[in-house]
């Protein structure tokens, strides 16, 4: 009797065992993809290391010639899809990302974290860089004159308003059109952020009520994901797949498939906040 109690508790340590194995197994899984955010005097440190780091600037070609920080390279922010960027083959690789404000260089930092770069660091923008900044105007003299005019000045360049959309713990970022509509979105935003409870409508989108009217700019629109949309004036839509009827685009969130929607707007009731953020 005593050899097959001893039996049975070798096979119940065994299948506990087992059971402890697989679940460790899973545990990789459900790592995210993240990535670091750093103080502007820890870059400065970083970048003094020879680890084969890589400085990233993520504004546009025309504030990168205006200057930048000696050696960083050029990477728009609206370049990175979903497709690794060529001057980024290393997915180990220290990566240093900074943009004017600090709006696109987290914008840009999530983006890459989702394709697997594991070492990015974020750390803010230019605008309050204690180091030393470089422009092309010091390599090209002759041109310098023009490029330096109060028409394309940093000081010239005017921030632009983004819509946030976040929803689960997931943000997205949105340009917003060149209508009426839209710009009374941002007028109401600018009074503070608000939550929007949506529901899904006919398997490609995502609706809910507006607290306000807004000017309707109604034409026929062929929807992709992405598209924000108002809906008979007091109703907002974002739009996971294709959908074609009269209504007002308000903004587009760039680079973004159907599949990242739906992972965070998820099946059923979401409720999901909007605020701006100005993009320098």
């Amino acid at each position: 009797m005593m050899k097959k109690i001893l039996c049975f508790s070798a096979l119940l340590l065994l299948l506990v065992g087992c059971a402890s194995a697989e679940k460790h197994e899973e545990t990789p899984g459900l790592t995210k993809e993240r990535y670091s955010q750093i103080s502007q005097e820890e870059a400065q440190e970083m970048m003094t290391r020879d680890d084969g780091h890589v400085i990233v600037d993520v504004r546009r070609q025309d504030e990168y010639d205006a200057g930048h920080i000696p050696g960083a390279i050029l990477i728009p922010n609206e370049s990175i899809d979903t497709e690794r960027p060529e001057d980024l083959p290393d997915l180990d690789q220290v990566i240093l990302i900074y943009c004017r404000s600090g709006n696109r260089s987290k914008q840009a930092s999530q983006k890459l974290a989702k394709m697997g770069y594991k070492n990015i660091y974020e750390f803010g923008g230019i605008n309050t860089w204690t180091g030393e900044i470089v422009s092309e105007e010091s390599a090209a003299p002759e041109i310098q004159a023009s490029e330096t005019s109060p028409d394309n000045s940093p000081d010239s360049i005017k921030p632009v308003a983004e819509l946030v959309i976040e929803a689960n713990g997931q943000r997205f970022y949105a340009d917003f059109e060149d209508n009426s509509s839209a710009e009374a979105l941002k007028e109401k935003l600018n009074n503070g952020p608000v939550e929007i409870d949506m529901h899904d409508y006919g398997s490609f989108e995502k609706v809910g009520p507006l607290p306000w009217d807004l000017p309707r700019n109604d034409e026929s629109v062929t929807t992709v994901p992405g598209d924000v949309i108002l809906y008979q004036g007091n109703q907002i839509t974002v739009y996971y797949d294709e959908n074609t009827w009269n209504f007002t685009r308000l903004a587009r969130i760039g680079n973004v498939t159907r599949e990242n929607l739906l992972d965070a707007l998820g099946d059923g009731d979401v409720t999901v906040r909007l605020w701006i953020e100005w993009s320098e």
